[in-house]
């Protein structure tokens, strides 16, 4: 098993395979996770039940509940390593591994077994044997090859000349192509191109054999490659398998490299593009009216007619498109939002400081914790926009935004008249900010009642000081209840009274409302 972690998308996908007939050699080779591990996942399918085809498959939950801690491959260094150059030249001489073995137990104290000598030797030659190279050969519907390749640069929309880049997508049997130019490498416009592809064939291949873009292969690596999230759902939508090249082996995909420079030599020179737009519309049209049509050097027919016999063994559409959305991490901040593309989506409070899994699809962005979905929002395409569901935020700011301005009206007017034109006298002050006041008071309610509260309200207006400090010092002193004739008396509510002349009254109403 590789040292890397093995995300839970990678047993779903390797589960789902088993359950398409693939054995555990298929699973390794395509680079989900070594034999040993696809071994250990099928025991524990079989004794779960997962693997039979008429049941559905289980969750990331399910699967993870299921599964023990994945144990770390030690590091290991040869025994023989400080003998290697003389190994190496014994080998060069022809001699057996047995002899090698003998003469190193008897002259040099090693105490080694012989198995650490095969292996050495098995690691020598293929050191130093001739490297070859071998046509492969497909049968129709088998497999299709990808990659970009460098286009012209055009005008972008935001401004400036920009390079584009060709994404083309090859049959390996027919040689048919499916061609588009596009002005990023990006998961998003990755996963764009296949689908468009497949709408393009009209089917899928049972196989793509790609290079290691990033796009596409998160770790590159000979036995056990690491795909992207998005592309492996992208796969498991569609039903075929990737098969990503060893590093630094472009040979694996030899027929869609002659492809990207045939459509570079033949289709780009002496041609002007007003746009994108336009350049996609002529490398369409040029795939079917030459490249598709010419004698194809290798196979020695058209790529058109070939496809028309190959159409017909290639998979079929699914019946609805899956969902291509672009899988993704990231920490939740204090402020209860996770950041994608310079948008941001809220989360629950709770899940501050956690890192999450997240899926942007055209339209929506769902976040995940422990394989469950806590979140969904509207796709946000404006930088530094917010999507926020003020159920996600904490109880004390979700109390505040929810006593707004036209709470504290509705409030005060059930509470009486005199609350609610002292309120209104709060709200309409055009110099300060007096919605924490006005909310101060309405929370008076919970010490008094309503009555009290109004009547305390109708004293302050009475003495020209609308604030929350007054009325809390009439109720706290009981002055409500005084039997006075100031009601009788009182001038009517000035809403918008200078601030000089408020804080004047303000002063006035402290010094009587004590006595």
């Amino acid at each position: 098993m590789s040292k890397r972690k093995i995300e839970m998308h990678h047993y779903r996908q390797a589960l789902l395979r088993m359950r398409q007939g693939d054995s555990d050699r298929d699973i390794s080779r395509s680079g989900l996770m070594g034999r040993r591990t696809a071994a250990s996942l099928r025991t524990l399918a079989s004794a779960r039940g997962w693997l039979a085809g008429d049941l559905a498959a289980p969750d990331d939950a399910t699967i993870a509940e299921g599964l023990a801690p994945a144990k770390r491959a030690a590091t290991t260094v040869s025994s023989l390593e400080a003998h290697r150059e003389r190994i190496a030249a014994w080998l060069g001489q022809g001699v057996s591994g047995v002899v090698i073995h003998t003469v190193l137990k008897r002259e040099h104290d090693y105490t080694g077994s012989y198995s650490a000598v095969r292996r050495m030797l098995g690691t020598l030659k293929r050191a130093i044997s001739p490297q070859t190279t071998v046509r492969l050969s497909f049968a129709p519907g088998e497999a299709a090859q990808v990659d970009f390749g460098a286009g012209p640069f055009l005008e972008h929309p935001a401004g400036g000349p920009r390079r584009t880049w060709a994404f083309v997508m090859t049959l390996c049997f027919s040689r048919h192509q499916y061609v588009e130019f596009v002005w990023d490498q990006t998961v998003a416009t990755w996963l764009g191109c296949h689908r468009r592809a497949f709408e393009w064939f009209a089917a899928v291949p049972a196989r793509l054999i790609i290079d290691n873009a990033k796009c596409a292969i998160i770790k590159a690596c000979i036995h056990d490659p690491q795909v992207q999230r998005s592309y492996a759902d992208c796969a498991e939508g569609y039903g075929f398998k990737i098969d990503a090249c060893p590093p630094h082996d472009p040979q694996k995909k030899g027929i869609v490299e002659s492809g990207v420079k045939y459509l570079k030599g033949n289709f780009l020179p002496l041609k002007t593009f007003l746009d994108l737009a336009d350049l996609n519309r002529q490398a369409k049209a040029w795939v079917m009216d030459e490249a598709g049509t010419r004698r194809h050097g290798t196979t020695g027919e058209a790529p058109i007619d070939l496809f028309a016999l190959e159409r017909a063994v290639l998979l079929p559409l699914p019946g609805v498109a899956p969902d291509l959305g672009v899988w993704s991490q990231a920490t939740v901040h204090p402020d209860c939002h996770i950041q994608f593309e310079r948008a941001y989506y809220s989360v629950s409070f709770t899940l501050v400081g956690k890192r999450l899994w997240f899926k942007a699809s055209d339209g929506m962005v769902t976040i995940y914790h422990e394989f469950k979905p806590v979140a969904a929002h509207a796709r946000a395409f404006k930088a530094g926009e917010r999507r926020t569901v003020k159920d996600h935020l904490p109880p004390d700011a979700r109390a505040f935004f929810a006593h707004d301005r036209a709470w504290c009206v509705e409030q005060a007017v059930r509470i009486g008249p005199a609350c609610a034109a002292l309120i209104e006298r709060l709200l309409a002050d055009r110099i300060v900010e007096r919605l924490r006041a006005a909310q101060g008071v309405l929370h008076l309610q919970k010490s008094y009642p309503a009555t009290r509260l109004d009547a305390a309200c109708a004293r302050a207006l009475a003495h020209e000081s609308p604030f929350y400090r007054t009325v809390k010092t009439i109720l706290a002193g009981g002055h409500d209840l005084q039997a006075d004739t100031w009601a009788a008396t009182a001038p009517e509510p000035t809403p918008h009274s200078g601030r000089f002349a408020r804080n004047a009254a303000s002063l006035f109403a402290a010094s009587t409302t004590v006595q």
